[in-house]
């Protein structure tokens, strides 16, 4: 039985282990002495969590909340470092002529419809007091605001949509915690298999260590004002 005179000790978890940012986000984290325990889950880990099967969310936040009653953990940061660019489905639009429905439905599934049912599942198990993070992978190109070449439809609006999941997210958690986080995050581009294809010459391709220190150091110095916002990988806030 779990020792209730003990306080819980820290949690970490990062669902989208299996790609690029977030293998190695949860690499770092691993290491840092904020948290007793870190875990990734992905659509190949033992728990699984398979976007396109409800169910499978259900359970792996089921398999969480058990793991902190069990081992007297409590979820202080959850990472969700999903995302779909380019597949066998399709390639980001050019123009509007380009616009295909299975490639609309496949980028907002993975972009948004996925990360929504994260929410629904994983956002209750985060502590209703004192601080605790959400962050949500997005991208810079899904600002409206910032939006001057057009193009890419299908991902700029499926990461458009998760923005705004994250911004109301964000207000019905500092209902529940007034110390919680919410944020949509920028990584830039980053070497990994969903940008590799668009990486241009004169881009500052990153590597995916170098981006999730940058993103691990943005979050770890958010501050509850912050919540709701979409913030680059430097720290600075992004128009919506």
């Amino acid at each position: 039985m779990m020792n209730k005179s003990v306080s819980p000790q820290n949690l970490a978890l990062v669902i989208g282990s299996g790609g690029g940012i977030g293998a190695a986000m949860l690499a770092q984290l691993g290491g840092d002495t904020n948290y007793s325990e870190a875990i990734g889950l992905s659509r190949c880990t033992e728990v699984s969590v398979n976007y396109a099967d409800e169910s499978s969310i259900a359970n792996a936040a089921e398999f969480i909340a058990g793991l902190c009653e069990t081992a007297n953990l409590e979820l202080r940061l959850l990472v969700v470092a999903t995302g779909f660019l380019h597949g066998d489905v399709g390639q980001p639009e050019r123009s509007f002529g380009n616009l295909d429905a299975a490639y609309l439905a496949q980028v907002f599934q993975i972009n948004t419809l996925g990360p929504a049912l994260v929410m629904k599942h994983f956002l209750p198990l985060l502590p209703k007091t004192g601080r605790c993070v959400a962050g949500f992978l997005s991208a810079r190109v899904g600002s409206m605001g910032d939006n001057a070449l057009g193009g890419w439809y299908g991902y700029r609006a499926s990461k458009a949509a998760l923005n705004q999941l994250v911004k109301t997210a964000s207000i019905e958690l500092s209902r529940r915690n007034k110390e919680s986080i919410c944020v949509s995050l920028h990584p830039g581009t980053v070497a990994t298999a969903l940008s590799q294809p668009f990486a241009k010459t004169g881009l500052n391709v990153r590597p995916a260590s170098e981006a999730a220190t940058d993103l691990l150091a943005v979050l770890a110095g958010l501050k509850p004002v912050d919540t709701g916002c979409l913030i680059d990988y430097q720290g600075q806030k992004l128009p919506f």
